[in-house]
């Protein structure tokens, strides 16, 4: 079903269709609503502010407990930095005289700053290496702990006036805040740098693409008012599901993927039937019926794929995944309403800024009554593969599950300081010289004990033997330090793992703690609660939820992807084709991450030596984008090909139509995402790197050999099974809306072949 004309009366059917119909009749109206909306999205989200994820709602097992409790008393943790004074030559000690000056002299400089709270002596504490070598000074920042950073340069300057005094003695600062102001200074406009650049970026291809300055500028317009009005959206929304500035990033990446994709396709086919010879206004209700469905499937597709996070259980997945979710929605629906306003405003004039130089060729082709659909690379490339399509699926699909083998064997883990960021950074160095002396020193686990009465002789008695116990367990080497907070109930033992920076070793070290030491010790007093948090307790109940998250979110993306296929194109053989092309980029895309970053495979070309692993979150969010995103492509690709074979060409004459004729702006889509995502993996970050590298490389071979070699190769070889849906499912809702672009021609138009188009 699509637009059917008889003796002039136009009937619209397909929501697509209709919706471009509308807004090109009513096309101020569709524009001033869209701006409304926009503006209105912002003013709420500024009216309402944004929610951010607490720590309490990151995780949910011991590590939430925890935040939880602390959170209820209204108790803020300090930021707590560290001292490391090391001897630089071996027989140096801490009890040297020099050693001692070099400690006091830390101490009273950073006390002077009047920054700090509560310095400890490593005399005192007993802070000193097993070697005697080193030992830590240790103290609290004070005011909140989220903004210390913004506090520490005065201290840190401190400690530097007492390294340049004692030269024989190692004398640097790391903790919560010096690490957060240094990450902040290396990296912290990468983001915004990033970000920015995305969009010049998009816009210059756009440019070389259409060769106009109009027609480029559209696209990036409308994908960047998608953005505004989401972000107006997320802080409305927050207020019931919480978000985060990294939901706020990936929100962008994707919005501006999806939102140029959209308005690009359809752009591309308005103008592509304009050039062959319709009016405006059949060109854009032929857009409209075909490629505004196309879009409107994407999105939905896209949609549910995004939404898969939402079963993770992860607070920051839940946050990207309705972000994502609520961009795409925004972008389809801008793409099949306002998109069709401003083209039926423009005219001819989407056309103006021309830059002839760009497609010197185009007005020629213009002159033979020809078109630029069809991409001389593309049929040279389709005609071999349509005459040898066994061989084609043999070797593409051959060279793909080549690149997806090393997948088989990848690691996943919490990046270590020096696996993310390398020995880049002074603070680096720092944190794995303070793990050498003092493994987990800079990571101690963190046992949030709450009591009726913390100071009850029961209680006193069991952290007691926790502490002990605790060191005599070989899970810790010391020190144990108790914090209490009597007025809460509360106490907070800090426990350096063994294991350290290593953390598979510093896991085990934490079973330990939590199956063996806790139970014999904490565990025997009644009405105590004593979960156990910190770095590597986080990461080990992140690890342990994302397994679990797995297979219900690949299960969930999986089947509602493939009834929206089944349901859009009226085929079980689309939908089951679709799924397995899919699943076979996102499987090239994982062998490419582990032969990059854990092998090391040409990993000096993206500067990322020495990683070793892939970061425990990237394998399941890298699903969920690439599959919903490379769905653009084969729903767009494939629509092409189906509304060929309406029009009575036979299946290998409409593959090749379809491929050919999209090629030109399916590569277009897949350069600017390519760009985009490619900029990502520019960072310093390696967990942002292999994100932009992943990515990437999914689109690239989304583009090229998936819809450019398997998808028509395996399509020649079935046939007519194509279209092929059983009985049975016959009873399903038809969402096709045959869309042949025949059915919106005026009686007068002609098709491709300039024949009378038959109404």
């Amino acid at each position: 079903m699509g637009t059917v004309m008889r003796n002039g009366d136009t009937r619209v059917r397909g929501l697509a269709a209709r919706a471009g119909g509308w807004s090109a009749r009513h096309r101020w109206a569709a524009v001033g609503i869209w701006v409304l909306f926009v503006v209105l999205a912002m003013g709420l989200g500024s009216a309402a502010g944004r929610v951010d994820v607490k720590d309490s709602d990151q995780l949910k097992d011991e590590t939430h407990t925890a935040a939880k409790i602390i959170e209820d008393a209204g108790i803020d943790e300090p930021a707590s930095e560290t001292v490391l004074v090391q001897a630089r030559e071996a027989g140096g000690k801490a009890t040297d005289a020099d050693f001692r000056a070099a400690v006091a002299a830390v101490m009273k400089a950073v006390e002077g700053t009047g920054k700090v709270t509560d310095v400890t002596s490593p005399y005192d504490t007993n802070t000193i290496s097993k070697d005697g070598r080193s030992a830590l000074v240790q103290f609290d920042m004070r005011g909140e702990s989220d903004t210390a950073g913004d506090r520490v340069e005065p201290v840190l300057k401190a400690v530097e006036g007492v390294q340049k005094e004692h030269e024989s003695l190692r004398i640097e600062e790391i903790g919560g805040a010096s690490m957060m102001k240094t990450f902040d200074d290396a990296f912290g406009d990468d983001f915004e740098k990033a970000e920015l650049s995305a969009v010049p970026v998009a816009l210059g291809i756009l440019l070389i693409a259409f060769g106009a300055l109009v027609a480029a500028l559209l696209p990036v317009l409308l994908a960047v008012s998608a953005i505004m009005a989401t972000m107006g959206l997320m802080g409305v929304v927050s207020h019931v599901m919480p978000m985060s500035d990294t939901a706020n990033s990936v929100m962008l990446l994707v919005g501006l993927a999806v939102g140029v994709d959209y308005c690009l396709f359809y752009l591309r086919r308005e103008r592509e039937e304009r050039q062959a010879g319709r009016d405006s206004q059949t060109a854009l209700r032929i857009a409209a019926a075909t490629s505004g469905r196309a879009i409107i499937v994407s999105g939905v597709t896209v949609c549910v794929a995004m939404a898969g996070m939402l079963f993770t259980g992860l607070a920051e997945f839940e946050a990207m995944g309705l972000a994502s979710l609520m961009v795409v929605a925004v972008a389809m629906v801008g793409s099949v309403t306002v998109l069709p306003a401003l083209l039926s405003l423009l005219g001819e004039r989407v056309e103006k800024g021309k830059i002839p130089w760009l497609h010197p060729e185009s007005r020629l082709r213009r002159k033979r009554g020809g078109t630029n659909r069809e991409s001389r690379f593309w049929t040279a490339v389709l005609k071999a593969v349509l005459a040898r399509p066994v061989v084609s699926v043999v070797v593409a699909a051959g060279a793909l599950l080549a690149i997806a083998a090393p997948a088989l064997g990848m690691k996943t883990q919490n990046l270590t300081l020096d696996q993310e960021f390398g020995d880049s950074l002074p603070i680096v160095q720092t944190y794995n010289r303070v793990n050498d002396a003092f493994p987990g020193g800079t990571e101690p686990a963190e046992v949030v004990v709450k009591a009726a009465d913390i100071n009850s002789p029961e209680v006193t008695g069991a952290l007691a033997d926790f502490k002990a116990k605790a060191i005599s367990s070989g899970a810790s080497r010391g020190p144990v330090e108790i914090k209490l907070h009597d007025a809460q109930n509360l106490a907070f033992v800090y426990v350096p793992l063994v294991g350290g920076s290593d953390l598979d070793k510093a896991g085990r070290s934490l079973d330990t703690l939590r199956d063996e030491v806790r139970p014999a010790t904490l565990g025997k007093v009644d009405g105590v609660q004593a979960p156990i948090t910190g770095q590597v307790a986080g990461s080990k109940d992140f690890n342990d939820q994302l397994a679990g998250a797995v297979i219900p979110v690949f299960a969930f993306v999986v089947v509602f992807a493939f009834v929206l296929m089944l349901l859009s194109f009226r085929s079980l053989t689309v939908a089951i084709t679709s799924i397995l092309l899919n699943l076979l980029s996102v499987g090239a895309a994982y062998g490419i991450l582990v032969a990059v970053f854990q092998h090391g495979w040409g990993a000096s070309l993206v500067g990322a030596e020495g990683v070793g692993a892939i970061i425990t979150w990237l394998p399941l969010f890298l699903f969920v984008i690439l599959f919903g995103l490379s769905m653009d492509y084969h729903v767009f690709v494939v629509s092409r090909i189906r509304e060929a074979r309406l029009r009575g060409r036979s299946t290998k004459d409409a593959i090749q139509h379809g491929v050919v004729t999209t090629a030109g702006v399916v590569t277009s889509a897949a350069v600017i995402m390519v760009a985009v995502f490619a900029i990502f993996g520019t960072l310093s970050m390696q967990s942002m790197k292999q994100m932009g590298v992943g990515l990437a490389a999914a689109v690239l071979i989304d583009a090229t050999i998936i819809r450019g070699v398997l998808l028509p190769a395996v399509m020649a070889l079935l046939g007519e099974r194509n279209w092929y849906l059983p009985k049975w499912l016959h009873r399903l809702p038809d969402l096709t809306h045959d869309e042949a672009a025949d059915a919106v021609v005026a009686p007068a138009a002609r098709d491709d072949e300039g024949e009378r188009v038959r109404v």
